[in-house]
């Protein structure tokens, strides 16, 4: 592989180093002001549990200081939820269509008029920087006003062509599935709990949600607006406690399973769920890939590539991890990237102005740290960043660019899920589209180029869900009327669209039949009938008929 040139090494040297934590205004509020004792009180009376429950404790990763102390859900409290879910959820499926839209769109402008609250909380509980924590309200709130408009739509009985025309009248109609078990990851706690919720109750579900104990409180506010804006509040049960107590046991009643987090507990996930028959949807894990083709606009390119690799410090399950660069133009591209890079503002205060914040957790830290060195170790060379910042915080940890990376490095294929992007070269498109299909994952790409009609053409041969074109993910992320989700190890199903409320809906098939059978009638025998129905099946596909 080639080295930046002298000019590109000098560009990056220059550029102010990661680290500077921007001056928070008077007044912030800080973790401890906005998660008061009695912040964390309220919104832990929404957890599910009974007698006297264990206890946990949550940590502040901007901090290390304790968050919170939650009551933890027991296997039998799981089965309490279900009880009480299933006995709102009646009533709920009973209401028409619109009525349960209507909260949507309430809650709608509940959260943009109260973000600050839960902007605080994502904060606090990710150690997200605050515009990476705005995504989620953004995120949760298309996907509020998509299904709140469009719910009647999707869900509305649609007229289907009959076994016979005029004699046979068919429906297709769509029914609740039930009580939906949900388990929602820490790294986009709003986004990736009430976002896959409300479909599923606008369809006229209830949901069991086991949020990661880490991001519960932003849950369970989510919960209390939702309440708010006219939700029953048996319908949505939220428990919490460690994956392998009570996850088997959510999964274990539910009627649909939606399940966001690692591809190795999805796979049991969809096993446990097959086994009783029950569908189940699976957002998993990625390395996903972005090309810079040789016709890209390289400045928007390095930027874009600076969204895509670095926002909420890499834990992103969208973010890109393989940067593809056309040779012709890697020096170019990679001074630029690598400037920009140096020169991103890390920071810890509940306020606009950081542009990466910290990791979630030690181990998180503990992964992003052993792949960096035992690249570096291997032989690769860091081109920004590569090393933790203590003195900002416990999980804090550089945006890193590797150059150099070859196949033994766990950094190649593994997945880092933190603020860390390997560089390679391409000389040929068709040698780039196979770079980026090399792995086992298939959730999202991006593809940057002056060509849109080449960026499809490109993105049509790409093994991924979504792709971005001149874009890192928001593009596909954000068109809400669109399917969103992974092939191959990323995953089964969709979220978004269509797809992602009729997931959690049966179809159901109702056909009237008038005038005459189906079957022998009018005195004619078994011949006869099947000589009627030969030249009647001949005649209908000379007249079109589907």
């Amino acid at each position: 592989m080639t080295d930046l040139t002298a000019d590109a090494q000098a560009l990056a040297q220059a550029s102010a180093q990661p680290g500077r934590n921007p001056a928070a205004p008077g007044g912030a509020r800080t973790v401890a002001s906005a998660v008061t004792p009695a912040v964390v009180a309220r919104l832990a009376a929404g957890i599910t549990t009974a007698g006297d429950p264990e206890l946990v404790h949550t940590t502040a990763p901007l901090t290390g200081e304790r968050l919170a102390t939650l009551p933890q859900s027991s296997p039998a409290d799981v089965e309490v939820a279900y009880e009480l879910a299933r006995r709102a959820q009646k009533n709920w499926a009973a209401l028409p269509v619109r009525r349960r839209a209507a909260v949507l769109l309430r809650f709608h402008d509940l959260l943009l008029r109260r973000q600050d609250e839960i902007l605080d909380l994502i904060q606090a509980e990710t150690g997200k920087a605050r515009l990476h924590a705005f995504e989620e309200v953004l995120g949760a709130a298309l996907a509020a006003r998509h299904y709140g408009r469009s719910a009647q739509r999707y869900l509305r009985d649609r007229r289907r062509g009959g076994a016979l025309p005029v004699l046979t009248h068919t429906l297709e109609a769509r029914r609740p599935k039930g009580v939906i078990g949900q388990i929602s990851p820490w790294n986009y706690p709003l986004e990736l709990s009430v976002g896959d919720a409300l479909p599923a109750f606008v369809a006229g579900n209830a949901v069991v949600n086991k949020p990661d104990t880490q991001t519960a409180l932003t849950a369970l506010w989510a919960r209390e607006l939702l309440i708010e804006a006219g939700l029953p509040a048996d319908l949505w049960q939220i428990v919490i406690g460690d994956g392998p107590v009570i996850g088997p046991a959510v999964v274990r009643h539910a009627d649909y399973v939606s399940f966001t987090g690692s591809t190795r507990t999805g796979r049991e996930v969809a096993q446990q769920a097959a086994a009783r028959l029950v569908g189940a949807s699976l957002e998993l894990g990625g390395k996903n890939a972005l090309l810079v083709l040789a016709d890209a606009d390289l400045d928007k390119a390095a930027e874009g590539a600076v969204r895509a690799c670095f926002s909420s410090a890499g834990q992103l399950c969208i973010s890109i991890e393989r940067l593809l660069v056309h040779r012709s133009v890697a020096d170019e591209f990679l001074a630029r990237f690598a400037a920009r890079t140096s020169a991103l503002r890390l920071g810890g205060g509940l306020a606009y102005g950081a542009d990466m914040g910290s990791l979630v957790s030690e181990r998180q830290l503990e992964t992003v740290t052993r792949h960096v060195e035992e690249a570096v170790k291997a032989g690769a060379r860091v081109l920004a960043g590569g090393r933790a910042r203590p003195d900002l915080g416990p999980l804090f940890f550089e945006p890193t660019i590797l150059d150099g990376v070859t196949p033994e490095m766990a950094v190649c294929a593994e997945e880092t899920f933190g603020p860390v992007v390997s560089i390679y070269r391409f000389d040929t498109e068709d040698e780039a589209v196979a770079a980026a299909n090399s792995t086992s994952y298939g959730l999202n790409s991006s593809v940057w180029t002056r060509d849109q009609r080449r960026g499809r053409a490109i993105a049509a041969r790409l093994h991924t869900g979504t792709v971005n074109i001149n874009e890192a993910y928001a593009a596909a992320y954000g068109s809400v009327g669109s399917p969103m989700g992974g092939m191959g190890d990323s995953g089964l199903g969709r979220r978004h669209g269509s797809e992602g409320i009729l997931r959690f809906t049966e179809a159901q098939t109702i056909a009237s039949q008038r005038l005459l059978p189906i079957g022998p009638s009018l005195g004619m025998d078994d011949e006869k009938f099947a000589a009627l129905f030969t030249t009647g099946l001949r005649a209908l596909k000379a007249l079109g008929f589907k």
